[in-house]
């Protein structure tokens, strides 16, 4: 597959917005251009790959108004036949500012909302799939393979991990060199997730507020190892409860990870209860976790601390939040997830897929579906966010001279609040042991092998820690 792609993808990589004055339009509307693809499949689609990749790139105005950039890519082995839209761009109105009406940029990136591509061998010309990009995002596309001579398969690609894998369409694959996007995509019925191509930015302004209340309230924090605010406000370690400044006239010190998560949820229900939460009983054990094998372990290398801590968090917010009833581990855990297969890097400088078992009981979720999998949760959750719990199978192999047993343990937590901004670019928020972070240098950190366990907390508007 021509999974690195050579084309350009710049780095702001803004995507739509479900909205008059938003980037990208709903998926049903956007403007078709089968009839240019018609005018052009002989000389640009079966034509020899010499002569294709000889052709300079001419500009097209669909009818409508649309343009398209229709050019040519070339990899080693592949080259892409690109019908690249124009990249629009909007805002939606805020707070702050006015809306921003759509307007044409003069790029064509290929991967604007609209563009399709064909990609072929080099040496045959035989064609190797189909991408269309329903949203302004280069990680985000639809895509068709051949399946036999009168088949083809839909993939559905979001993040690196697929949502729609291989799934038969009962139509020849060239006859998809010329047939409108939204028809060859009906052709799933409801097996194709449109919901995931037509996020709506308005519904996220309570995610958009809470990140921005943090963001005033971080300067004032620094990290400290154990480091936690009690319920009397006063600076302690998480382990001994200890005040951390000896002189009980100081109250100035600092967080760790778990400290902050705490503190991110006393935030929350402090406008609703007026107190904080105690720190003892977020270290309890809650649920089904670990085995007769950890069982000895548990006060030595307190190996479920982090998962723990996030889940007495969770149940705690969505009782006060919600109901009692949310408070059950069945309504915090995330334990759906829509990917079945993810890419994951090559020796070579590319990518392979493999399969991805979505939740694991004892572990959460395989880090390399954690993009996708937060886009997806942003989606059919908004008003929420998340919880992570990090662990890893940690230790050396047992022997005389170290006889502590390799098991899995939680060691770090972290916030994500997944969110669509007001130029309907797709965003994840970290926060983490007392400071923001970015998702790309989170997701560096932990090499796969890592998993994170996730729960949901509701957002509320007032936050004050």
């Amino acid at each position: 597959m021509f999974i690195k792609l050579i084309f350009s993808i710049i780095l702001f990589a803004i995507t739509g917005v479900f909205s008059l004055f938003g980037l990208d339009l709903p998926t049903t509307q956007i403007h078709d251009d089968s009839i240019l693809r018609v005018r052009l499949r002989d000389a640009w689609m079966t034509e020899s790959p010499l002569r294709v990749m000889a052709q300079s790139p001419v500009i097209h105005t669909l009818y409508g108004g649309d343009r398209v950039q229709v050019r040519t890519e070339a990899g080693q082995e592949e080259f892409m036949v690109i019908f690249a839209r124009e990249l629009k761009r909007g805002r939606i109105a805020t707070r702050e500012n006015p809306a921003v009406p759509r307007m044409a940029t003069g790029q064509f990136p290929g991967w604007a909302q609209g563009s399709w591509m064909l990609i072929r061998r080099r040496d045959t010309g035989q064609p190797v799939s189909i991408r269309a990009f329903l949203r302004s995002d280069p990680f985000m596309y639809v895509q068709f393979r051949p399946n036999g001579a009168d088949r083809s398969h839909l993939d559905v690609v979001i993040y690196g991990s697929y949502v729609v894998y291989s799934l038969p369409l009962p139509v020849p694959f060239e006859r998809l060199y010329t047939m409108p996007i939204n028809e060859a995509l009906n052709l799933a019925g409801n097996r194709f997730p449109r919901r995931f191509f037509d996020p709506n930015p308005g519904d996220y302004f309570v995610q958009r507020d809470f990140i921005h209340q943090v963001r005033q309230h971080l300067p004032n924090l620094r990290f400290v190892n154990d480091g936690a605010i009690d319920e009397n406000g006063n600076f302690v370690f998480i382990a001994s409860g200890q005040r951390q400044s000896a002189d009980p006239s100081i109250n100035d010190g600092g967080l760790n990870c778990s400290g902050f998560a705490k503190w991110l949820i006393d935030g929350i229900l402090r406008p609703i209860t007026g107190q904080r939460l105690a720190i003892p009983p977020l270290k309890a054990p809650f649920g089904d976790r670990g085995s007769a094998f950890t069982d000895p372990w548990e006060e030595l290398r307190d190996p479920f601390f982090g998962l723990d801590w996030i889940r007495n968090l969770a149940s705690t917010a969505g009782a006060v939040i919600l109901s009692p009833a949310h408070a059950r581990l069945e309504e915090i855990e995330v334990r759906r997830n829509a990917a079945s297969r993810v890419m994951v890097p090559a020796p070579n400088r590319t990518f392979v897929t493999r399969s991805f078992p979505g939740f694991l009981p004892d572990a959460g979720y395989g880090i390399e579906g954690l993009h996708a999998l937060l886009y997806t949760l942003a989606i059919d959750e908004p008003n929420r966010f998340f919880l992570a719990a990090v662990n890893a199978e940690l230790g050396a192999p047992v022997t005389p001279a170290s006889p502590r047993p390799r098991m899995r343990q939680y060691f770090h937590v972290a916030a994500f609040v997944p969110f669509f901004d007001e130029f309907g670019e797709f965003r994840i928020a970290v926060f983490e042991s007392a400071a923001e972070t970015s998702f790309a240098a989170f997701r560096n950190r932990y090499p796969l092998g890592h998993h994170v366990n996730l729960v949901r907390v509701p957002i509320r508007a007032a936050f004050d820690p």
